[in-house]
């Protein structure tokens, strides 16, 4: 499993808007430069995240992206999901009943679980966590 670069990106946008204060927007240009996202692909991303009301956007002079909500409660999970639908590991894990061998699969099990964990990570990894850490790591490197 790869995550496509449309949720790598997505990733990215979310954590740029993170770092900033809450009430603070940012051009799609700025978000562009600073994550080096290509500026058609990124408002393709935006109002994907915008759809999903995880973003919200304004126009005109002043206009840009902000956070929706606060970092707090924005998780990877949500973005991964709003830009590629849902996780899954096997087809099997979401539809058992897709599957005429479910009952009988000694993998079935360990897809759920492995599901489970993952799921349950992202879902529990917030971008308030994710900018404090980024916070951290450019501290880091300026030592």
């Amino acid at each position: 499993m790869e995550i496509s670069r449309r949720t790598d990106y997505g990733v990215r946008v979310i954590l740029d808007l993170a770092l900033l204060d809450q009430s603070e927007r940012a051009s799609t240009q700025e978000i562009a430069d600073r994550q080096n996202i290509p500026a058609p692909f990124l408002a393709k991303i935006i109002s994907q995240l915008s759809f999903s009301g995880l973003v919200t956007t304004y126009r005109g002079a002043g206009g840009g992206v902000r956070l929706a909500r606060p970092a707090s409660e924005i998780n990877l999970l949500e973005v991964i999901e709003a830009l590629d639908g849902p996780v899954r590991l096997n087809r099997c894990v979401l539809a058992p009943s897709l599957c005429p061998r479910d009952d009988v699969c000694p993998v079935h099990d360990i897809w759920a679980d492995v599901q489970a964990d993952l799921t349950d990570v992202l879902s529990t990894t917030s971008f308030e966590t994710l900018a404090e850490r980024a916070l951290e790591k450019a501290a880091a490197a300026d030592q």
